[in-house]
């Protein structure tokens, strides 16, 4: 899903490395509708860590994959699609996805806007055939995880699991200063924990969704984005797609994670938080142009998204803005 290394993606207007050594390449891709910056460390031969913060929707840079390639992903935040050949399934809060890097999509699609996680990438050609040339009893070796994991179906999906918690939770927060011998630790405890892992009838479940299932959501989210000044029920959304809401809603949860009516609301009010910075339309203008007669009703939904009421985060921001001589600084 993500770039692992130097020249893994084809030149891009839209790529830029912002930084790189030795050890460390930053890259970034950006465009109208956000960013992603990811963070790539080679911390083994054939092998890379990366942690990924992306804050817009897609992703469409094209990548060039060559090689036997595994990729290991953690979300901590968000949510991430997966697709496989025309079936989708997705990754939220503390789940671990492993899959043949080969075999995933070109683009990245986070549903929510919002994705927080850490890749790990093994070439299998270039790693060491067993890691206990590493370390003495670290008797894992890449090419039987692929076999273990993918050799059945095309992605493995382990839902969160205090174990995995346990594994992932200090990568998110790893001093300069250690970075280097830590991440080494770190990936030998992931893929021994992997090796030892018996595989369960509940840890081979996966949930996968079908590509019309997932048009059906997409093209839901689509509508209601661009009628952010309307009322939208269940109804009528069913009547413009000629589906049945059972069917409407399945699909909708199954990409977002979250109802129809849970989603829209939070991205009205994040629209709203942005006009309430940007503009100075009062709190009942800013209401209706989201749909909300009641100024009381949107008040309410705004302290239950953002968690202030919108007079108080206006007043929040303004204090927060810097003043003309230090914006001099930062032009």
């Amino acid at each position: 899903m993500f770039v692992t290394e130097r020249n893994t993606l084809n030149n891009s207007p839209d790529l830029n490395i912002i930084f790189q050594n030795e050890d460390c390449t930053v890259y970034k891709i950006a465009d109208h509708t956000g960013d992603i910056i990811m963070t790539s460390y080679s911390v083994f031969p054939g092998i890379h860590l990366i942690y990924n913060d992306a804050h817009m929707q897609r992703c469409s840079a094209e990548r060039m994959i060559s090689g036997n390639v595994i990729e290991i992903n953690h979300c901590r935040e968000g949510r991430i699609e997966c697709e496989f050949k025309d079936e989708f399934c997705y990754l939220s809060q503390g789940d671990l996805a492993i899959a043949r890097k080969d075999e995933t999509a070109h683009d990245s699609y986070f549903p929510l806007k919002h994705y927080h996680g850490i890749s790990i990438t093994i070439d299998i050609d270039r790693a060491p055939d067993c890691l206990s040339c590493l370390l003495d009893d670290v008797n894992v070796k890449p090419s039987a995880l692929i076999r273990k994991f993918c050799s059945t179906t095309r992605c493995f999906i382990l839902r969160s699991k205090p174990c995995l918690e346990h594994i992932f939770s200090e990568l998110y927060s790893v001093p300069d200063s250690i970075k280097k011998g830590y991440f080494k630790v770190k990936i030998l405890e992931l893929l021994l924990f992997l090796n030892g892992m018996e595989l369960e009838k509940d840890d081979v479940k996966r949930r996968f969704y079908s590509k019309t299932q997932v048009t059906l959501a997409k093209n839901t989210c689509k509508y209601l984005t661009k009628h952010m000044d309307s009322r939208i029920t269940l109804e009528q959304l069913t009547d413009i797609f000629h589906v049945s809401g059972t069917q409407l809603k399945n699909s909708f949860k199954g990409v977002y994670g979250v109802s129809v009516y849970s989603y829209i609301r939070t991205q009205k009010m994040q629209a709203a938080a942005l006009t309430l910075r940007q503009t100075n339309d009062t709190v009942l203008e800013i209401a209706g142009k989201y749909g909300y007669e009641n100024g009381s009703k949107f008040a309410s939904a705004f302290r239950d998204v953002i968690g202030v009421s919108p007079s108080k985060y206006r007043s929040q921001t303004v204090r927060s803005e810097p003043n003309s001589a230090q914006m001099e600084w930062t032009v």
